[in-house]
């Protein structure tokens, strides 16, 4: 069964990869290998898509050592499988806003500054990207790596318009509930439209899918990055 995933960078760091250990992913070993190949031993890779956008060095936590260390993942992953892992980058917006204040009622007067970041065109990004490859031959199954309420309307649609000649699969990035706290439930209107829906990643997951420490390149190794 060819097979395309669908990588929503942004839902997986925040679901499953901040504060953790985990950061240096190899995305092929734990979303195909482990996990799409086990629902369907006949499951044929065809490619990864990872959507996301380079982000800001002067508002990350650990600056400049935060964008070089995304850059050498990106390369890594690559490196590595330079036949099967395609990276689509959008952009992160960051600019000044000014929001309502908290308070209960709400209170239109009271405003603040604030910076608003925001990631911008992954979810059109995929969405283009899925029906495309959809309306090609030799493409039995999508699969989708977000817990992103935006992308279910091109499931219902893929589902709707191809259901008979393709089969939809969702993975939640979101760790086990039973072992982590304060991550958000999986969306119900993604798992819908899906034919079988992955709820969570273990731990145990995780952790023996990282990348190799060190990659080698035709020029310097990729060396994991020492904080992550």
């Amino acid at each position: 069964m060819k097979t395309i995933i669908y990588v929503d960078g942004y839902n997986l760091f925040y679901g499953c990869l901040k504060h953790s250990q985990d950061k240096w992913l190899d995305i092929q070993k734990l979303l195909f290998q482990r996990i799409v190949r086990a629902q369907d031993p006949t499951s044929d890779l065809v490619c990864i898509k990872f959507f996301t956008a380079n982000i800001h060095a002067k508002i990350a936590t650990h600056g400049q050592d935060a964008m070089i260390a995304q850059q050498s993942y990106h390369r890594a992953l690559k490196a590595l499988y330079p036949s099967t892992v395609k990276i689509i980058k959008g952009y992160y917006s960051l600019e000044r806003a000014r929001l309502l204040e908290y308070r209960q009622p709400p209170d239109k007067s009271r405003r603040v500054d604030v910076w608003r970041l925001e990631e911008k065109e992954t979810d059109v990004n995929m969405a283009l990207e899925a029906y495309r490859d959809a309306l090609k031959e030799g493409v039995d199954q999508q699969v989708f790596v977000s817990n992103d309420t935006d992308l279910a309307p091109v499931v219902k649609a893929l589902k709707e318009d191809l259901g008979g000649q393709l089969q939809l699969g969702v993975i939640f990035p979101i760790r086990d509930p039973k072992s982590s706290n304060g991550h958000r439930p999986g969306n119900k209107s993604l798992s819908e439209f899906a034919d079988w829906t992955r709820h969570h990643i273990t731990d145990v997951e995780l952790s023996q899918s990282h990348l190799p420490d060190q990659i080698p390149t035709r020029k310097k190794p990729i060396r994991k990055p020492d904080y992550w």
